[in-house]
């Protein structure tokens, strides 16, 4: 009964973070502990039936995850060998390879634990297990809020559509990725005059070492080609991240307007880390996604969850030193 009731106290602290501040990844996190303990809690009361279904339902419960670990690596080699061939052999485009990789290579390390006759390698071999699955509960929290944020964000009335920048094609050109986002953020503003409001639409991208003319500058021309209002559109031309894309725009809308509602548009995988982003640098506003190439999700995601473990750098480093100090205790 205790992992139930702790299951329900995450539960409602998970509901309760989401009424608050629905960008935070501590909401990820008190979802992810509340299933985790429900199902622990459920295994328990399967361990105590006596029941040959019970006995079989067990089984299947706890082979499961091994089972789709090794299915699951098998897929992220498939879909990194296909980001190679289309995409290049760049770091980015390597993770989900190396992912599928690193679970081969966890599962061997255990299996040769249990052959060799050597402490060390029992001792590292469950140091890296432990910390294994510290990232998989994490990476699997971070996947399942992900897509309930994209589904949670509210349909309210905006002062602003804001547009993230991408780089360019040649220096100059908008590649699909970022025409993607401005197609979503032309919707969503379409959405907003038949509402009868008039926002603004801020492109916000400064100009790269290899790039002719700002990131802003192109995503306006490329809406303004296409029917846009230019005098809807305001180019913010400073910024060369994420982070600036969203302090300079929220500087440019806050000055007009303290009060000021926003949608920041991003592609789907890269949605829930901006969220994150926004909360932190004081914008008025959830973040929606526009549509990704399938094959190019994973190594994307991947990407995006460790940048959100490198913003949580310092609770990670400690969780996981904790991890490593009660693995080589036992």
């Amino acid at each position: 009964m205790l992992l139930y009731a702790l299951a329900l106290v995450f539960l409602l602290l998970f509901g309760v973070g989401v009424l608050r501040d629905r960008r935070r990844f501590g909401n990820a996190v008190c979802l992810g502990l509340a299933v985790a303990l429900f199902a622990l809690a459920l295994l328990g009361t399967l361990h105590r039936a006596d029941s040959a279904a019970a006995e079989t339902v067990l089984i299947v419960v706890v082979l499961t995850p091994a089972l789709g670990s090794l299915v699951l690596a098998g897929l992220l080699i498939a879909n990194g060998l296909k980001m190679v061939r289309r995409e290049g052999r760049s770091l980015g485009n390597l993770l989900a390879l190396l992912s599928g990789l690193g679970i081969l290579a966890v599962f061997a390390l255990l299996l040769a634990a249990t052959r060799a006759d050597s402490e060390a390698l029992v001792v590292t071999a469950r140091t890296v297990f432990v910390l294994a699955c510290y990232l998989s509960f994490l990476f699997t929290c971070f996947v399942g809020y992900a897509y309930l944020y994209g589904r949670l964000t509210p349909r309210e009335d905006v002062d602003y559509v804001v547009v993230l920048g991408t780089g360019l094609l040649d220096g100059s050109r908008v590649p699909p990725l970022l025409a993607s986002r401005l197609e979503r953020a032309r919707r969503l503003y379409d959405r907003q005059v038949d509402r009868g409001r008039s926002p603004l639409l801020v492109a916000s991208g400064g100009k790269g070492s290899d790039e002719q003319l700002p990131e802003s500058h192109a995503m306006a021309d490329y809406l303004v080609e296409r029917g846009f209002p230019a005098d809807r559109i305001i180019r913010e031309d400073r910024s060369r991240t994420t982070e600036e894309n969203l302090r300079f725009s929220h500087a440019i809308m806050s000055a007009a307007d303290p009060d000021y509602r926003c949608v920041v548009v991003t592609n789907n995988f890269h949605a829930f880390r901006a969220a994150v982003f926004a909360r932190r640098e004081g914008v008025r506003g959830h973040v929606a996604g526009s549509p990704t190439a399938a094959y190019f999700w994973p190594s994307a995601t991947i990407r995006e969850f460790v940048a959100v473990l490198v913003i949580y750098r310092w609770a990670n480093l400690a969780v996981g030193a904790l991890l490593v100090l009660e693995s080589l205790s036992l």
